[in-house]
């Protein structure tokens, strides 16, 4: 699957910070096909990029916003902790959105 401009991004902060490397696009409930923009398995740990905030992108409505809620909701059932990030976060508050991952995967 392609990466979005936003994963992307995300993709070298987490390589310029010294984090480990996530697994990309992972099925954590199988045999549901949803899955995880980014996660760290043995850690149990998932970041999902959230694009479209301000355009009404399509997981800003309707429909797509259901499908995440029941993912995030379903993950949190299975033990997993899932941190969201916007564009914002990414590129405005980078310093705190990895050390927020550190945080998580360090317990």
């Amino acid at each position: 699957m392609k990466s979005s401009p936003l994963e992307s991004h995300f993709l070298l902060l987490v390589k310029g910070s010294g984090l480990p490397a996530p697994v990309r696009e992972y099925r954590f409930a199988p045999p549901r096909r949803i899955r995880f923009d980014f996660c760290w398995k043995d850690r149990m740990t998932a970041a999902e990029c959230e694009g479209g905030v301000w355009t009404h992108g399509a997981h800003t409505r309707g429909k797509h916003f259901i499908q995440d809620c029941t993912k995030y909701n379903l993950a949190a059932l299975l033990g997993w902790k899932v941190f969201r990030f916007t564009e914002w976060h990414l590129k405005k508050d980078a310093a705190n959105t990895i050390r927020i991952i550190k945080e998580a995967l360090n317990g």
